[in-house]
């Protein structure tokens, strides 16, 4: 068995990170978002996004490389399942979470 296969994991890089974590900050301050969870797995990333620590995450915000040539590597996911955003570009992706926001200002 190659050990180097079995620890291999999907992440996120640094500006996706920040690009999410900038979105992330700016929901925090208006009061829509408390708390985050990131999980690197075998096949994708996923920033999950939450209202309270408790509940389950009312976005993820998905890094799926296998998807990269067809719909796009990153997706934003409401808690229904229902996939609100795909695409080639990660900032066009969260503009997708961005909206809500701009309305209220």
């Amino acid at each position: 068995m190659n050990a180097g296969a079995s620890t291999s994991r999907i992440a996120f890089d640094r500006r996706e990170l920040d690009d999410i974590l900038n979105l992330y900050g700016r929901m925090v301050a208006a009061g829509e978002w408390r708390d985050y969870a990131i999980d690197f797995l075998k096949d994708k990333a996923v920033f999950s996004i939450f209202r309270r620590a408790s509940e389950v995450p009312l976005y993820r915000i998905v890094k799926d490389p296998k998807l990269a040539a067809r719909q796009g590597a990153y997706s934003v996911i409401a808690a229904t399942g229902l996939i609100l955003k795909r695409g080639h570009e990660l900032r066009r992706v969260l503009a997708a979470l961005e909206k809500p926001l701009r309305a209220v200002q």
